[in-house]
């Protein structure tokens, strides 16, 4: 596993401050395992080429096989949904240029779903009992 950042940090844009990370996992298309050592090389220079033109920072990354394991900390002002969108689409056409393979194998390189679910230093429960401790303060 690739650790590029491994400690929490804070953004800050004119109005506000934010850490917003999240897991995402995406897969080709029929979840075939092509992903070759050369793919998944070239895979990993694109997702870390485009951080400040998206506007997220990969915390961590591994790809296997037949699926990708990303950590993202994304600017809550553009949204993951669409930071995952573009890094699918650049890395598609990018990889289908480099790797023509990849056409006769795949109708497209990724399929339209993809997992993204928060995290964070504090559990759900953390956060919960700090708001209702609140009106005690």
């Amino acid at each position: 596993m690739e650790i590029i950042n491994n400690k929490k940090e804070y953004h800050s844009d004119k109005h506000f401050i934010y850490s917003c990370m999240y897991h995402v996992i995406f897969c080709p298309k029929y979840r075939r395992s092509v992903l070759t050592e050369r793919i998944s090389n070239r895979l990993n220079e694109l997702i870390l080429e485009k951080q400040d033109e998206y506007k997220y920072q990969v915390i961590e990354l591994e790809i296997l096989t037949d699926h990708v394991h990303m950590i993202l900390d994304v600017n809550p002002k553009i949204g993951i949904y669409a930071v995952v969108s573009k890094i699918k689409g650049y890395t598609s056409r990018i990889l289908r240029e480099d790797f023509p393979e990849l056409k006769s194998k795949l109708p497209t390189l990724w399929t339209n779903s993809r997992f993204i679910s928060s995290v964070g230093t504090v559990s759900l429960e953390t956060v919960k009992k700090y708001i209702e401790n609140q009106k005690n303060q």
